[in-house]
Parts: structure tokens; C-alpha cells; sequence
């Protein structure tokens, strides 16, 4: 076993993939000064990356968009893969989705194209080195901060991670279950509670934004998609901007142009247009894993709903973790 806290070269970057940045669950506090939060567009499948390899939730994973990158591993290292199905493999040998394996010093990760899904995130027992900016290692791509030089991985990069347990001590046989894990699929319906507002939309508006499916454009990014359907019109007389407000990531706003823009995790902390609508937190990992040119589709609930489902999620959280650290307790 290494000495805790030790840094060592995990892995060289071969190809990087389309892109790949190293996220924790995001920069929080900063907001007043006009900083984004960053972190994982999926929360859930960050998390349960983490949990599995034994890290604390807030550990820096590599976040892997629609296509992730082929590295050499310089070390032994427990890893796990989350999310989007990115079908990957070690020297060639399929590795599994949702349950840690090992990779052995001189083997090749390669992550391939996501076959469904979008993100996909590889955490590795001990977490990855990044210089924390602003309390987080979270890359912020626009700003240049966080994460592996404020950038996307690049060929020759290398990552190196913290080893605090190394072989099979944390190997264990578990998995996240299917039935905790988000029901992805390529055109979902997520949920959300009426945005503030709301009612300054046409009836007919506001049926219709619940009623058809929209379009994520390719103009979509980390700070938001772009999306296509219907034109939704304010009511006769109200202006369609007004004084900027606090908006977060599930903040679904609509510009002049009636086209709705829902906010991601590199969203703006203040916005001009109205909201007519908030992603619930537990549904934000459904749309984080819907590619360009898939469709969403909303249905509002109560607050009360919306509050369940975010104390369901975290019950599952917790005992996640506490079926790896009883694993681990009885093994040592």
C-alpha cells in the first residue's frame, strides 16, 4: 500500500477523446462574484464513480463527452466507469459500466463512443491531481481554470492521481443496482416545477411547452441546450427581457426568439429572459445525457414531488456508500 496522500503519474493520454475534463461536484460559494459552479453534467453518475473506487463524492473524476479518450496506465489503479454506455476496454477486454475493475501498469484504457448516452465519468480510487481554483478542481472551460490546465485533455497529457489504496483492498464484487440507477434514454421526459414566470406566458404557450417534444440543437454545450420546437409567446404588453435574476443549472429560459435555452453546469449565475420552468434536481442527469439532436420532453409536478425525489436519490447515495465501506470493513 502507498503512503496516503502521495501523488503518482497514473495515466498518459494517447488519444483525448472529443472532450475530456476533469470535474469535482463544482465550485459552490462563488456565485455572488459573478463565477459559475461547473461540475459533472451528471451529478448521479459522477457520484456513483466515486462511491465505488471508496473516494468521497467530491473526489475530481473525468468527465468523457460522446467520445472518450485512450490512456496508458503507468501504475496498478481501481477504477470505475459511469454513466453514458461508452463501451470500453483494457488491452481489448470489455470492462464493465456501474462496478470498479483494476488496470495494471502498462495497460491501455480505451474509452470508446457512447452507444447511448452522452457523458460518461472514470473515477479512480484516490481521485485525480488538480490545482484546486476558487475551492474546486472543477474545469471551467470558458475562464481557463480548474481541472488539467483549464483545458480538455490533450495527446501527451499526463494525469496523475492520489493512491490510497492500491490492488484488491477495494475490489469489491459490487455494483450500482439498475433499479437506483436514472432511467436514461435517448428522448426523455423530464420533470420540472413551473418557473417564476410562468404565467406571464399565453395559455396556449404554456400548454404547449409541456405538450411537444424539443429539439436539443448542436448549438448545445455545457453552459446550456438550445432548444428547438413550437414558439412560446408572452402575453399582449410584457416585455421579453427583464432585470437579470439568479438562474441554475435546470433553469429553463426563453429569449426573444421563443426558442426555450435550458441552463447547464457552466450555465451564467444571472439571467435576463423569463423562466417559465426548473428541471427538477433528480432529472437533471436525463437531460445531461441526451446527445445533439435527441428530444426532451417536460412534465411538471409540485414542489412536494420534486423535494421526494431529491431525498429518494440521496437515500440511495448513502446506502451505496454504506454497502462499499461494509464491504471493506469485514474484508480488512
Amino acid at each position: 500500500m502507498k503512503k496516503r496522500g502521495t501523488w503518482e503519474m497514473g495515466f498518459e493520454v494517447i488519444k483525448p477523446g472529443l472532450l475530456s475534463t476533469l470535474q469535482d461536484e463544482g465550485r459552490y460559494g462563488q456565485r455572488k462574484y459573478g463565477i459559475v459552479t461547473s461540475g459533472p453534467m451528471d451529478l448521479f453518475a459522477h457520484r456513483a464513480a466515486n462511491i465505488l473506487v471508496g473516494n468521497d463524492r467530491g473526489a475530481a473524476a473525468l468527465e468523457m463527452t460522446l467520445l472518450g479518450p485512450s490512456m496508458v496506465a503507468n501504475m496498478d489503479m481501481l477504477l470505475s466507469l459511469c454513466g453514458a454506455d461508452m463501451e470500453a476496454d483494457v488491452d481489448g477486454v470489455r470492462v464493465p459500466l456501474w462496478r470498479p475493475f483494476l488496470i495494471r501498469k502498462g495497460d491501455q484504457l480505451n474509452v470508446h463512443y457512447a452507444v447511448k448516452g452522452c457523458r460518461a465519468y472514470l473515477a479512480v480510487c484516490g481521485g485525480f491531481e488538480a490545482k484546486p481554483v476558487m475551492g474546486s478542481r472543477s474545469t471551467y472551460l470558458r475562464a481557463g481554470i480548474g481541472g488539467h490546465q483549464g483545458r480538455g485533455l490533450q495527446a501527451g497529457d499526463d494525469l496523475r492521481v492520489r493512491q490510497d489504496v492500491v490492488g484488491d483492498y477495494l475490489h469489491h464484487p459490487g455494483s450500482v443496482s439498475a433499479f437506483i440507477r436514472p432511467g436514461y434514454e435517448e428522448n426523455p421526459v423530464v420533470r420540472v416545477i413551473q418557473g417564476k414566470e410562468a404565467a406571464l406566458f399565453t395559455d396556449a404557450s404554456r400548454q404547449s411547452f409541456l405538450a411537444q417534444s424539443y429539439i436539443v440543437t448542436a448549438q448545445s454545450d455545457r453552459m446550456g441546450y438550445r432548444l428547438e420546437g413550437k414558439k412560446l409567446e408572452l402575453s399582449d404588453g410584457v416585455p421579453s427581457e427583464m432585470i437579470s435574476e439568479a438562474v441554475v443549472q435546470g433553469t429553463i429560459q426563453v429569449p426573444p426568439s421563443g426558442q426555450p435555452i435550458l441552463l447547464m453546469a457552466d450555465c451564467q449565475t444571472t439571467g435576463g429572459y423569463p423562466r417559465i420552468a426548473q428541471v427538477i434536481t433528480a432529472d437533471l442527469p436525463l437531460a445531461a445525457q441526451v446527445k445533439p439532436g435527441g428530444k426532451l420532453r417536460f412534465r411538471e409536478v409540485s414542489n412536494k414531488e420534486a423535494q421526494e425525489q431529491n431525498l429518494l436519490q440521496a437515500m440511495d447515495f448513502r446506502l451505496l456508500e454504506a454497502g462499499v465501506r461494509a464491504w471493506v470493513r469485514d474484508r480488512g
